[in-house]
């Protein structure tokens, strides 16, 4: 095996062998229970112990198929002499988990990191991709530092309706508003069911699975090129069980998390951010995954790092293509290598080469798709990061997502206390309304949803989509989904639940947005907000027991990562005493 020259582990050296290799009652107990599932001595005894850890779920669509590229894993495993096991973690599939993926990112964090700490296990296999499970699965691995590499679901095929490329996310909305300004019929809208997602697989849009396992890749913790495979594609079964055989070599190598991930990894992560355009929840999850690795990082350090690097993914939302045509132009290396001079090229990756040495050969093969410096998607950036006297510790925008005449911008705040009341007068025909109004919801973060539901892209008033409005600014605490679009600020910190001035909002109040300057304002003296505040009283609804209960007690804000306080930041792992 050409990694053995690499060797820095014997046997005997093994985390495993603590567990298995002693001449005592306990170790006894624990080859027996092995060989209870038939399993011979040999199998378990001289090889290192794999964990793939596998958020598949009958219920979660993005990841049906890693059942099959469980087993595809561990023949790369087998092959390559180690002895895999798989261990079924938490699956957060979006859409269908209520109220939302992100209150639970923390409880799968904590459950890989338990899984891997609790278990006889040399190295671990992350299988994941839609959207919280990247970040989730990462955390928990990090914090555990143990070999790991990780293996994205990739992204659903594409389909067609009409002549028109469609996929998951961003049609949705497209194609709902034309429904609610009376172009799209009923009967159309039910046949556009069957043709968005028509297989297995994460959004096809840069949504945020597709940006955080393309961010996975660009900090060297996946196979090269593995981001963009589509997950129906044989090469998405070719790149698991070679990710199988490679973790076998990282445990012999000692290579963990500790080992490689630092401040150049997490550079050229927000590179790769930067040129997809990437979805805004990658700011909150960048944090807390650095974090994790060892990396202090903030909204400032994200915003300084990626500065003038353009949009070169040709992908929708920013875009008009989809991720299937993203890994036929040449996937992430074809698009790192066009901004070679913004990325720390002697970074390690998993597979114990450079990015440097990961990118040679890589070429575009479709300019269209991947752009050339010379003529971006958007020079106006992924991610633009805003403060002023609404939002003292930070909000978010996605320029590359949003209408140009909206970047600087001031308008009459609308407010809308819950998405109950949002969802209660938005299409009331009677709603004091127009383009120029900034639509405010508050409530919707990491205290208040709770758990930071996508509420952020909030739906353009009825009465005004059949006038043919498609974009407003739109300010909330909430999150957006990657695949969606336009001038919406989010992430607004503190949250109104939290006390932030965002709770102090009364229809009516200008709001004053300036994306250039990095401003967000209400147009309000010092003063008056103080006055206000003196009369503001907190309403979150603390559940009497429970992870959502623990959750309310220790998440962060948006602009720390929404990592809980007792696990933020990096911790030694502490061995558990084998007795």
């Amino acid at each position: 095996m050409e990694a053995r020259s690499k060797v820095k582990k014997r046997l005997e050296d093994l985390r495993s062998q603590r567990w298995l290799a002693p001449d005592n009652t306990r170790s006894f107990a624990h080859r027996q229970r092995l060989q209870q599932m038939g399993l011979r001595r040999e199998e378990f005894m001289s090889r290192p112990v794999i964990a793939i850890v596998n958020t598949w779920s009958d219920l979660s669509p993005c990841h049906a198929h890693l059942r099959e590229r469980a087993e595809a894993v561990k023949r790369g495993i087998l092959q390559a002499g180690g002895m895999p096991f798989e261990l079924p973690a938490m699956s957060l599939g979006e859409v269908l988990v209520k109220p939302t993926t992100m209150l639970y990112r923390n409880f799968l964090a904590m459950e890989v990191e338990e899984l891997l700490r609790s278990l006889p296990i040399d190295g671990a296999v992350l299988l994941g991709g839609c959207d919280k499970t990247v970040p989730g699965l990462l955390m928990g691995a990090f914090s555990a530092n143990l070999p790991c590499i990780f293996v994205p679901a990739g992204p659903m095929l594409n389909d067609r309706y009409r002549g028109e490329k469609v996929g998951a996310g961003t049609h949705t909305r497209k194609f709902w508003d034309e429904k609610q300004a009376g172009h799209l019929s009923g009967k159309e809208w039910i046949v556009l069911e069957s043709h968005m997602s028509r297989t297995p697989g994460t959004c096809n849009t840069m949504g945020t699975a597709s940006t955080m396992t393309l961010i996975a890749e660009a900090m060297g913790l996946t196979l090269p090129n593995a981001a963009s495979i589509p997950a129906m594609d044989s090469a998405h079964t070719r790149m698991a069980s070679e990710s199988g055989a490679r973790i076998v070599e990282m445990v012999w190598e000692d290579l963990k998390p500790s080992s490689f991930f630092n401040e150049k990894s997490v550079l050229n992560g927000v590179a790769a951010y930067m040129a997809i355009g990437g979805s805004t929840n990658a700011a909150i999850h960048l944090i807390a995954i650095a974090g994790r690795g060892n990396v202090s990082l903030t909204l400032d350090d994200i915003q300084r790092l990626g500065k003038g690097v353009p949009v070169l993914a040709n992908v929708l939302p920013s875009g008009s293509n989809l991720m299937e045509d993203f890994y036929y132009a040449g996937g992430l290396p074809a698009l790192l290598r066009r901004v070679h001079d913004r990325l720390s090229l002697n970074s390690m990756t998993v597979n114990g080469r450079t990015l440097g040495d990961n990118l040679e050969g890589a070429q575009c093969e479709d300019d269209e798709v991947v752009r050339p410096l010379a003529r971006p998607v958007s020079e106006a950036g992924a991610l633009a990061v805003l403060r002023g006297n609404l939002a003292p510790a930070g909000a978010v925008i996605k320029p590359s997502g949003a209408s140009g005449k909206f970047s600087k911008h001031s308008g009459r705040a609308l407010v809308f206390d819950s998405m109950v009341d949002l969802n209660a007068r938005i299409n009331d025909p009677e709603l004091d309304v127009d383009e120029n109004t900034v639509l405010v919801l508050r409530n919707g973060g990491p205290l208040g949803g709770p758990g930071m539901p996508e509420w952020g892209n909030l739906p353009i008033p009825k009465k005004l989509l059949e006038k043919g409005v498609r974009d407003m600014v739109r300010i909330s605490d909430a999150r957006m989904s990657g695949t969606h679009y336009g001038t919406c600020v989010l992430h607004v910190a503190p949250e109104s639940a939290a006390g932030g001035p965002l709770a102090l909002i009364r229809t009516g109040d200008v709001i004053d947005l300036d994306v250039a300057a990095g401003r967000l304002d209400v147009q309000l003296s010092d003063e008056e907000l103080e006055q206000r505040r003196s009369q503001w009283k907190p309403d979150v609804k603390k559940p009497p027991r429970g992870y959502t209960k623990l959750f309310l007690e220790h998440v962060t804000q948006a602009n720390e990562g929404c990592d809980f306080d007792f696990l933020a930041g990096w911790h030694e792992p502490v061995e558990p005493p084998i007795y």
